[in-house]
């Protein structure tokens, strides 16, 4: 493999061939917008240890040997249409950290994160719960020490994976893309 940035490029190829393939009664935008899904997820996995992405790297094959479609369960989770997969109590822990440093960054940059049902606390923390019943234990604790080392080091990992999607658009930093958002709903 090529270091990370390769690891990243082929958890997004198996994730973006998931995503085209969770049912739905029509394909939203971004099922068929492969830059934006790579830019959104890319930078999230960005933000992960090497070590982390090999393992939910290997959740996605392991997945696809056994004919399983992660997304699809994801979505159906989020929806209350399957059963847990995962109650690792891990799990609760990952989305409060989380969910803590995403208030933070909708406090701090309002118009970048405006509308969205994401957005909102609530849906925020159904979407990642429901994801992170598709990780393995091994990821899930790969995961949770990288954000515990990020709580120790005083970061916050999605204000981060903010910066680094601000900067593949072109952005110098969050205030401006904030700030240019703002103008735009003037």
């Amino acid at each position: 493999m090529e270091g990370k940035s390769g690891l990243i490029s082929q958890i997004l190829e198996k994730e973006f061939y998931m995503f085209q393939r969770v049912p739905t009664v029509s394909p939203t935008a971004c099922q068929e917008s492969e830059g934006g899904f790579r830019l959104v997820r890319g930078s999230a996995f960005e933000t992960w240890s090497e070590a982390t992405l090999e393992s939910y790297h290997e959740d996605l094959l392991s997945a696809m040997r056994e004919n399983r479609n992660l997304l699809t369960e994801k979505y159906a989770r989020m929806d209350n249409l399957i059963p847990c997969l995962n109650s690792n109590p891990i799990i609760d822990d990952i989305v409060r950290i989380e969910s803590e440093w995403q208030a933070e960054v909708r406090r701090k940059y309002p118009h970048i994160l405006r509308g969205g049902e994401l957005c909102q606390a609530g849906s925020f923390e159904n979407y990642l719960h429901s994801e992170l019943e598709t990780y393995s234990d091994q990821t899930l604790e790969l995961y949770f020490q990288d954000i515990s080392q990020a709580l120790k080091e005083g970061e916050n990992l999605a204000q981060e994976r903010y910066l680094k999607m601000a900067q593949k658009l072109g952005y110098s930093s969050l205030e401006e893309q904030d700030k240019e958002s703002a103008e735009q709903m003037a």
